[in-house]
């Protein structure tokens, strides 16, 4: 009898040992992001998203670099939470009306599409963060460039900081000390200031953002003797000397222009990038060994980037209790 009690005693001891350490582990899985998370709440929410990035790039193929910079922009300010959305009420300004998001920050519309036809199939479900995560992935992949898997379960700000957004958001034209500054503090590094900077292989400039380069650069009243003569004299024409030249656009990638590719650097390695900050990279050692890597391996360009890319959207995300699902991108519930 005794030999049996010590038995039930251990079995008993076994299974709340099972049962503890099935409870701390899904503790501390919960509030962690899953590349599963949606597979039996949404599982349709891939093709969703996908058909909805397609579409808008079908309309207008400038669209995918918008909703890659979109992400950007919101994972950059307080992480990807969603807050780059909301639009501005009575209690709060948002970020969208903020430097580099004032007449620029495109996309918004294209979110709200996807969210509407997400909430049809799988209502209050998937946070618009988690959607514009997985719009900038389908952005990148669509144009030619790589696909990686997204963890999800990111969930939404309940509201949004436009003061960070001033602060944290970086400008063509500051330095590439600054600009590394804004990403460290995020927990990124200097690969990852080069690597994402590899964006700019799609989408477009306004000729505000870099005519300063064109005609008085640093307050000499010439152009950056560092700007290939040919580009010189191609963007001089496309943005002349004028205010009313400052909303028009130009390539970012005069070369490839709609294609996700590395000739970005390839035209770095030119001097032909159009961005102050971006031709900056040449100018660092360390950033422009980088630089040449990818101008000639594409393919460490894309292991690199999908890297990156994983790591910029778990910054200051919120899971678990934390924010909310939005119903509506534009505002909290």
């Amino acid at each position: 009898m005794q030999t049996m009690n010590n038995n039930s005693h251990c079995t008993l001891s076994t299974i709340s040992c099972f049962f503890l350490i099935s409870f701390l582990f899904s503790c501390l899985a919960f509030g962690q992001l899953d590349y599963q998370f949606y597979d039996d709440t949404c599982p349709n929410l891939t093709k969703i998203v996908r058909y909805g990035v397609w579409s808008a790039i079908s309309n207008e193929t400038r669209m995918a670099a918008s909703l890659l910079r979109l992400h950007f922009h919101d994972c950059i300010v307080n992480g990807c939470d969603g807050s780059v959305l909301l639009d501005d009420t009575n209690a709060m300004k948002g970020e969208k009306n903020v430097g580099g998001n004032r007449d620029s920050a495109r996309g918004f519309e294209v979110i709200d599409d996807i969210k509407h036809d997400v909430e049809d199939a799988c209502p209050g479900t998937v946070s618009c963060t988690d959607i514009l995560t997985l719009a900038a992935r389908e952005a990148v992949y669509l144009t030619g460039g790589p696909f990686w898997s997204v963890p999800l379960g990111r969930r939404d700000s309940k509201t949004a900081n436009q003061n960070a957004a001033i602060e944290q958001i970086p400008s063509p034209s500051e330095s590439l000390e600054n600009i590394t500054a804004k990403f460290t503090s995020k927990g990124l590094d200097v690969k990852d200031v080069v690597v994402l900077s590899g964006a700019h292989t799609i989408g477009f400039a306004q000729c505000a953002t870099f005519k300063q380069r064109l005609f008085n650069f640093k307050g000499s009243n010439k152009p950056d003797p560092a700007l290939d003569t040919s580009l010189l004299t191609n963007l001089q024409s496309q943005c002349p000397n004028q205010d009313s030249s400052d909303t028009k656009l130009s390539p970012l990638d005069p070369v490839t222009t709609n294609k996700f590719d590395n000739v970005y650097f390839k035209n770095l390695v030119n001097n032909s990038g159009i961005l102050q900050s971006d031709q900056a990279l040449m100018i660092d050692s360390k950033t422009s060994s980088m630089v040449n890597d990818y101008s000639k391996y594409p393919y460490m360009f894309y292991k690199d980037f999908k890297a990156s890319m994983v790591k910029m959207a778990n910054i200051g995300v919120l899971t678990g209790n934390n924010g909310e699902i939005r119903k509506n991108c534009r505002a909290v519930n």
